[in-house]
């Protein structure tokens, strides 16, 4: 039995199919299920996936940005290319399933599994979905979706889940936390997400407060890798009062374990609204206050916000009412208010759906039993 997973573009679509491979070879600790990856050149990819016995393929893939670039033009031409090594790898292969986690670089799969006649199930993470998932939609079997909204796939093949997430990132303990970050965990501690790939933005906005921040609060601030020797060298130059450096913890990237120490001690987080980093806090029980991505696709970073929001887990500040000072008042007020924070960490925790990647991994796994048979 061999499952083939897809998707690109971010570790938002990556760490997703992680969850899910991790909970099928629970069912099937012996590898009975054979699980592949097809898709464009992705940093996380590599190095998650292949962590979990996921065997890679890379193929061309080309990003369509919503405007106008001669790259367009040139990623327009990759599209065919990807769907000819996709067409000739599947067929040689001759997966059971293509499982598609969308974005750009699981269309010229997700094409030629269509061509073949394998079926193929999509996960939408976000609240409005993206081109490549529309498109999947069409000649899924089940879209299962993060955010239910009947009105953007057939009714019939909607499968309202939430967003697959490792169960591992969830198993934090605020000890490991201080083992990390060498915390001080003498005031509420704060942390600062930017997404896999860093947020510049909310970078400039933490710098710009971070002797007030620090007055108040501990932070660790993940800052993205490319930016994190910039944020550091400026942080140091910022803190000339030595006593405050020990209360700020800027990182790069987290490792799944260091993520998973940071939430659990965490009393709040600042975080873009991607849906993997929502249901991770969200799964976490912990309030938020989220700042999307300004110009993401088809604003869904805003929706996704708003959804949350709406729960009563947390605070959205739009990208482009996003200023230092809003941002430490609003803090400031969130802390003078430990009863709002306890409604938003309880509210938070509703609005998590932990087992979404066993309930994927449960379906998928019961389909294979029926195709073999």
């Amino acid at each position: 039995m061999k499952i083939v997973f897809t998707g690109g573009g971010t570790g938002g679509h990556i760490f997703p199919i992680v969850a899910i491979c991790r909970e099928i070879r629970k069912i099937y600790p012996d590898n009975q299920i054979k699980l592949f990856y097809l898709g464009p050149k992705e940093k996380y990819a590599a190095a998650s996936l292949t962590k979990e016995g996921v065997k890679i393929k890379r193929i061309c893939a080309g990003k369509m940005r919503r405007y106008f670039s001669l790259w367009n033009f040139l990623d327009f031409l990759k599209i065919p290319v990807g769907i000819s090594q996709s067409f000739f790898w599947l067929f040689f292969h001759a997966p059971d399933i293509v499982f598609s986690k969308g974005g750009y670089g699981s269309l010229p799969v997700v094409l030629a599994a269509r061509i073949l006649g394998i079926p193929i199930f999509l996960h939408e993470s976000d609240s409005v979905p993206g081109a490549a998932s529309k498109i999947t939609a069409r000649w899924a079997v089940e879209v299962f979706v993060s955010f239910l909204n009947k009105e953007l796939f057939p009714n019939e093949k909607i499968v309202y889940l939430g967003n697959p997430i490792r169960e591992e990132v969830l198993a934090g303990k605020k000890e490991e936390a201080k083992e990390f970050f060498g915390l001080k965990g003498i005031k509420p501690i704060i942390l600062v997400l930017g997404g896999s790939q860093g947020a510049q933005k909310i970078n400039e906005t933490i710098l710009e407060i971070l002797p007030e921040l620090l007055t108040d609060f501990e932070i660790i601030h993940q800052t993205g890798e490319k930016n994190f020797k910039s944020v550091q060298i400026e942080a140091e130059a910022i803190l000339e009062n030595e006593d405050l450096k020990k209360f700020y913890h800027p990182v790069g990237f987290l490792e799944e374990k260091q993520y998973a120490a940071a939430l659990a001690t965490a009393d709040l987080v600042i975080s873009r609204a991607g849906a993997g980093a929502i249901f991770e806090i969200a799964g976490a029980g912990k309030p938020a206050i989220l700042v999307p991505l300004d110009g993401s696709a088809q604003n869904h970073q805003i929706k996704n916000a708003y959804a949350f929001k709406e729960m009563g887990a947390g605070e959205v500040i739009e990208q482009k009412n996003l200023t230092s000072h809003f941002l430490l008042e609003k803090l400031k007020h969130l802390f003078s208010r430990p009863d709002i924070l306890a409604t938003m960490s309880k509210n938070s925790k509703l609005f998590a759906k932990p087992r979404a990647a066993y309930i994927i991994a449960s379906y998928l796994v019961e389909y294979l039993k029926v195709m073999v048979k």
